[in-house]
């Protein structure tokens, strides 16, 4: 439907209805033209107004559609005169209409009016993380940073993340500001990036960097650069943090991974408790082991290949040095089909352990215990995340631990041409901010990265004081 060029009457409005195939739904898709192509705002009141007429009054789908509209176009006034029509009109919005109404204001001189709509919202919902950035970006944009980081503070305190871009405002609009408890503040999300090993990409570093060099009298530097396999930097010569854990803090890790993840009910949900027992007597039969594979994750590496070849390649590139390689699958492996022949089946057995449970289990948690039951230098391989068990540890300090102890001993295998395995090596120095003081070391991504990912950048930016 194409919307005209200019406000119609009713009898007009009227006469397009009855040449649309599905009258009923008339409106709705001509709004949703309007909106597309951005038609004026006064051609969409004009069939408000009709629709008024014929109704006695508009739904709030519609007035919805037509707050899109005006926030699309930076209407200020009409996005006021549509706040009041829908206050009075229905007790409770939804989060889609707050998003918009913060949104249209907050890009305006009235974007104070954003903050009130705000708190409109709490006393219903917990606002969305749009509604927040939105609110501490106008902040921003004008100054107000101790304002900007209430807000911040407000979002993490009810578990609303907020994106990097929000982040990255906060050092842009930062710049140049002598403000020691401002620099507590920056100095505090780049700890947040920490905590939760968060990578910045390459524009968000850029910002970070400027930050830093802009503070008045301070005389930092920041020179990006590629750290040495010894966790030297070579800009500075700092030794960066050891990737491995202490012997204590290890042991604390292992005892809250085995009791509140393994035992906790997570793991029984899809493996049986005798199962269970039955993997945990063929380790500790067995005990140690030096790497140990998520052998059904591994033989998906590449899609075009049989299962049990990549799996067999993964085998070769690890069986150096008389390691001792545990592989956990699944029973179908055994039964000879096209994915797993069986006579590489044996090959593999020749030169790993195998553990094979039944074809519903949950390999986490199987090949957690095995990793740490065998001790400090054990690494394991999958390509997954092992998110959820960090959820299932309630104390930051353990969760810390568990990402360090897993940036240590995770090992990725890429496929490569043909069937060359690359495995990047678990680093021995901890890929993640840090700071001495003097020094920031700040790890980076070339691109922006939506996910979290396991794969540690190799590029960092070195920030010292001269």
């Amino acid at each position: 439907v194409q919307p005209p060029e200019k406000a119609l009457q009713s009898e007009e409005w009227n006469r397009l209805r009855e040449n649309f195939q599905l009258p009923e739904i008339f409106e709705e898709v001509m709004l949703n033209s309007m909106i597309r192509c951005n038609s004026p705002t006064d051609v969409a009141k004009s069939l408000l107004t009709h629709m008024a007429k014929r109704n006695g009054d508009i739904a709030y789908s519609v007035l919805l559609k037509y707050l899109t509209l005006c926030v699309q176009q930076g209407q200020v006034s009409e996005i006021r005169d549509v706040y009041d029509i829908m206050k009075v009109r229905f007790k409770i919005l939804e989060v889609g209409a707050y998003n918009l109404f913060i949104k249209g204001l907050s890009n305006s001189d009235q974007w104070r009016m954003a903050l009130t709509v705000l708190e409109e919202a709490k006393k219903i919902m917990i606002p969305s993380r749009t509604s927040y950035e939105s609110c501490i970006k106008a902040a921003s944009c004008r100054q107000e940073m101790k304002l900007a980081f209430e807000l911040y503070h407000e979002m993490l305190a009810k578990e609303v993340v907020p994106t990097l871009d929000v982040l990255q405002s906060f050092f842009d609009f930062s710049r140049g500001m002598k403000d020691a408890e401002l620099q507590k503040e920056l100095f505090g999300i780049l700890l947040y990036l920490r905590e939760n090993q968060i990578y910045p990409h390459k524009t968000f570093m850029r910002s970070i960097k400027l930050w830093f060099e802009s503070i008045p009298g301070r005389n930092w530097r920041g020179h990006l650069t590629n750290i040495k396999d010894s966790g030297q930097c070579p800009v500075c010569t700092h030794q960066l943090e050891d990737s491995n854990l202490t012997e204590e803090e290890y042991n604390n890790l292992s005892e809250r991974i085995i009791r509140d993840v393994i035992h906790g009910t997570d793991t029984f949900r899809k493996t049986s408790p005798q199962e269970f027992e039955a993997f945990q007597t063929f380790v500790e039969n067995r005990l140690p082991f030096d790497i140990v594979i998520d052998g059904l994750n591994v033989s998906h590496i590449k899609p075009k290949r049989m299962h049990c070849e990549n799996l067999l390649d993964a085998i070769n590139c690890l069986a150096k040095d008389n390691v001792r390689l545990l592989v956990l699958g699944r029973k179908h492996m055994l039964i000879n089909s096209s994915n797993w022949k069986r006579e590489i089946m044996k090959e593999m057995q020749n030169k790993a352990d195998f553990f094979l449970a039944e074809n519903i289990s949950e390999d986490d948690a199987f090949l957690l215990y095995a990793t740490l039951r065998s001790g400090k230098h054990c690494k394991f391989v999958t390509r997954d995340f092992l998110r959820d068990h960090k959820a299932c540890l309630s104390d930051s300090l353990t969760r810390h631990l568990f990402r360090k102890w897993q940036r240590g001993h995770q090992i990725v295998l890429s496929s490569m041409f043909f069937s060359v395995f690359s495995q990047q090596p678990a680093l021995r120095y901890d890929c993640v901010v840090q700071t001495t003081g003097d020094t920031w070391h700040i790890p980076y991504k070339d691109v922006f990265e939506e996910k979290y990912s396991y794969q540690v950048p190799r590029k960092w930016l070195c920030i010292q004081q001269k």
